[in-house]
């Protein structure tokens, strides 16, 4: 089955029912597509799709906020077999030069501005430089330039892709210093989607509220395929504001909602405060990072609902969840066991099989695991028995439950988003005053973690925060990649051969404050 599949149940069994409701935070707009809307207007945009020289296989990308176009311009692609290439709207020019040129997208669909930027002329900047992008269309802008110029015929030409098609590609960052492109099929992403909702109680009765961006692993997954899926109704939220969130939650009857650490502590946090409940919420998985017992605690007494931890990859899912009714020592000490067609294991440095609660490798098998990387299958860290590398480290008990402990590889994860150290040590790295510098993460209560660029100077040369900012901005390095603090040392602590002990420079900042 494709997700088609499922819009056309939904369609034929509810035509009428609220398929996406989506505000735009600069204005206050709101959206409410019905499945038959949904269904008429994926059609049209294929058609447009069509029109623009989209034939099976070639990658469309899109640079959406969470706007009902995303969820539109997904199910389009699906008729035109074509391939979804989301992007998160913090990336500038140097990341999508990259990543549409790597994946030689023809199309791409972008916000006129958002959050203060000008995402058209970004779009415009990009397209002159990948020989592939033939065509601009803009969210919000009015003629043919306009992504309203898509829509308004259908062809009949709608296309059913193979269940093993590729279907999206989404690029994570890595170690590499390079940005890789993860391949997903219909089979990969919903078999993974079907034992989670089955896990969860999840079903056509429910409102799936989204505050995670559709262009991550997660909104993409559950925020744009499980609410088509099931037939239930998604609520996009574009600009995260925890009390923005609450009424949303309140206004749709929202039962069910997943996001990274912080979106859940803030939300927690302003329903405590204010005493304006979520009444209805059911369900909030948390995943991205680990959850501190306290969070858990917390947002249970003040959201009076549970609260599911869940540990997964862009390149698989979400693999472990927690289970409703789990004890408190399951929910706030492990990040749950492996869904229905996936297995975990945790292995020594050799690749042998550990026993319970050791530490270990954490390796992953099963159906949602990803098709690869494209371009890349050197990197795809999966042996010949199907087992992939996730680089995680993690223990697991005698009944199945995971535990994550840290990372083997060097990637700091704030407020669930990577950032890719080597690409960012090497931007920093280009400035004139820097010797040497690593990127860190240090512990942050709200987002799990920040980045800190730890540096060795020259001699003689300054520099300071500001001044690496604006080296960085000048890089057209995406802001969220920024670090926060800005540590200078004589000498950074090495290995007998000369690696950089990144975990003496973490316990440093862990201990007192450096700045």
């Amino acid at each position: 089955m494709t997700l088609l599949d499922h819009l056309a149940r939904a369609v034929a069994a509810t035509p009428d029912k609220p398929a996406v409701h989506a505000t735009r935070a600069e204005n206050g707009t709101v959206r409410t597509l019905s499945y038959a809307e949904l269904d008429r207007l994926s059609s049209e945009a294929a058609c447009g799709l069509r029109r623009l020289g989209v034939t099976p296989g070639k990658v469309v990308s899109f640079q959406l906020p969470n706007w009902w176009e995303f969820t539109v311009l997904h199910l389009a692609c699906l008729k035109a077999a074509a391939v979804s290439n989301p992007l998160m709207t913090i990336f500038r020019e140097r990341e999508l030069r990259f990543m549409l040129g790597h994946a030689r997208s023809r199309v791409l669909i972008t916000a006129s501005s958002f959050r203060g930027h000008d995402h058209r002329a970004l779009a415009h900047a990009v397209r002159d430089a990948v020989p592939t992008l033939a065509h601009v269309r803009i969210a919000g802008a009015a003629g043919t330039e306009g992504f309203d110029s898509l829509l308004g015929a259908t062809d009949g030409a709608d296309r059913r892709p193979d269940s093993d098609d590729v279907i999206q590609l989404l690029y994570t960052s890595g170690t590499t210093g390079e940005p890789k492109g993860v391949m997903h099929t219909s089979n990969t992403m919903l078999s993974n989607l079907v034992p989670f909702a089955a896990r969860l109680g999840l079903g056509a009765g429910d409102v799936i509220h989204m505050p995670s961006p559709l262009a991550h692993q997660l909104g993409f997954m559950y925020g744009v395929v499980l609410p088509v899926m099931l037939g239930a109704t998604s609520v996009l939220q574009d600009v995260f504001a925890p009390d923005t969130m609450a009424a949303q939650i309140r206004e749709t009857g929202a039962t069910f909602t997943m996001g990274a650490t912080p979106f859940l502590n803030d939300l927690a946090e302003h329903v405590g405060g204010s005493g304006a409940g979520t009444s209805t919420l059911c369900v909030f998985v948390s995943a991205g990072a680990p959850i501190p017992p306290a969070l858990v605690a917390r947002a249970r007494a003040a959201l009076g609902c549970a609260v599911i931890s869940a540990w997964g990859m862009s390149e698989n899912g979400a693999v472990t969840t927690t289970c409703p009714d789990d004890s408190e020592a399951r929910i706030t000490g492990t990040d749950g066991t492996a869904l229905d067609g996936m297995e975990v294991r945790i292995v020594d440095a050799r690749g042998a099989a550990l026993p319970a609660d050791s530490e270990g490798r954490l390796q992953v098998r099963g159906c949602s695991n990803f098709a690869g990387y494209l371009g890349r299958p050197d990197l795809d860290n999966t042996d010949t028995e199907g087992w992939f590398d996730t680089g995680d480290l993690a223990r697991m008990d005698a009944a199945g439950y995971i535990r994550i402990c840290g990372r083997s590889k060097d990637i700091i994860i704030r407020g669930g988003e990577n950032i890719p150290v080597v690409e960012v040590e090497s931007l920093i790295f280009r400035h004139p005053a820097v010797a040497e510098v690593a990127v860190v993460g240090y512990p942050d209560p709200r987002l799990g973690e920040r980045a800190c660029a730890v540096v060795r100077l020259r001699a003689g040369a300054t520099l300071d925060f500001a001044g690496l900012r604006a080296h960085l901005e000048a890089q057209r390095m995406a802001r969220h990649y920024m670090p926060e603090r800005l540590p200078i040392l004589d000498e950074l602590p090495r290995t007998p051969s000369g690696k950089v002990q990144k975990f003496r420079l973490r316990a440093l900042l862990a201990e007192a404050p450096v700045s």
